[in-house]
């Protein structure tokens, strides 16, 4: 069985060698969310298509000078995911650090719209459904102990 594993692993690789843990080194090296580590405060917002409501509501609170503020000022970054397409605060994201980034918050991208908080420190913090409103988001990230201590 293990001899049938490695040449499964050699085939799918396009004939060059995998060492085994490269696979999960590589899905972390994908992950977005790696990089922001102790930088920003990411949210994800994962929806079916580009007008949901969720989306439309994070969308206009952010295009509000108050809420944009509010944003800039806990270091916050906007990742969202629209039919499986990914984009980091309008940007497009690969398809492998898309689906990185879904499995690091374990979140379907075809499933019901979710919307996470990641803090600082890359755990979710908050995983709310479509009915989530920013203005709630920032009390409770002002409530974070890494926020109390600026």
């Amino acid at each position: 069985m293990k001899l049938w594993h490695h040449v499964l692993r050699f085939a799918l690789a396009g004939c060059l060698a995998v060492p085994p843990g490269a696979a999960s080194a590589d899905a972390e090296g994908a992950n977005p969310l790696v990089a922001e580590r102790w930088k920003t405060r990411p949210i994800v917002v994962v929806v079916p298509h580009a007008d949901h409501p969720l989306l439309r509501r994070v969308e206009a609170t952010l295009a509000e000078t108050a809420g944009r503020e509010a944003f800039r000022d806990r270091e916050m970054v906007l990742y969202t995911v629209v039919a499986g397409k990914g984009m980091r605060n309008g940007r497009p994201l690969a398809a492998a650090r898309t689906a990185a980034l879904l499995r690091a918050i374990d979140v379907e991208a075809g499933g019901a719209p979710t919307f996470v908080l990641v803090g600082k420190d890359g755990g979710v913090k908050m995983r709310e459904g479509a009915d989530v409103r920013l203005p709630s988001v920032f009390e409770e990230i002002d409530r974070m102990p890494m926020r109390r201590q600026r």
